[in-house]
């Protein structure tokens, strides 16, 4: 099945491209969650006069993305855990603790898009990826201290 982009797909292309897939996932996955529609002569036409508009949008969340990440750039949030002996975290700092973080210094990120390996279980500074867009992404730190 032949389908047309309409966003970025991680695996397959950007926006406006016309990729070949298998029935099955162009018909269960991209074209119900809005990522792709057929490439049938009437769609094709009508994409056409679209391209233009579906192009600018994603360079405009490209470069949203791009602003995000220089405002990223340098950042470290620290976030204060109970400690047992031997400095040993009671539980874990994960994602949802990162998005918390950076949510209350007013930067809105979904959970999703930050990469973390594993939860983080000891004191210290760690380095975590956030991606913002497609080949987009920035590195901030995360500073887990002893709560007092």
């Amino acid at each position: 099945m032949k389908v047309i982009l309409k966003q970025y797909v991680e695996s397959l292309g950007k926006a406006g491209d016309t990729v070949k897939v298998a029935d099955g996932y162009g018909r269960n996955y991209l074209i119900p969650k809005g990522l792709a529609t057929e490439a049938n002569t009437r769609n094709l036409k009508i994409f056409e006069h679209e391209k233009q508009r579906i192009l600018h949008q994603a360079e405009k969340i490209h470069k949203q993305a791009e602003e995000t990440a220089t405002k990223l750039g340098g950042l470290t949030c620290t976030i204060a855990r109970r400690v047992g002996e031997q400095e040993k975290l009671f539980g874990s700092v994960g994602v949802k603790d990162i998005e918390a973080a950076l949510a209350a210094q007013g930067i809105e990120i979904d959970k999703r898009n930050i990469l973390l390996d594993e939860p983080i279980k000891a004191l210290g500074e760690f380095p975590v990826r956030i991606k913002l867009s497609a080949g987009v992404s920035a590195e901030i730190k995360i500073s887990v201290v002893a709560e007092s």
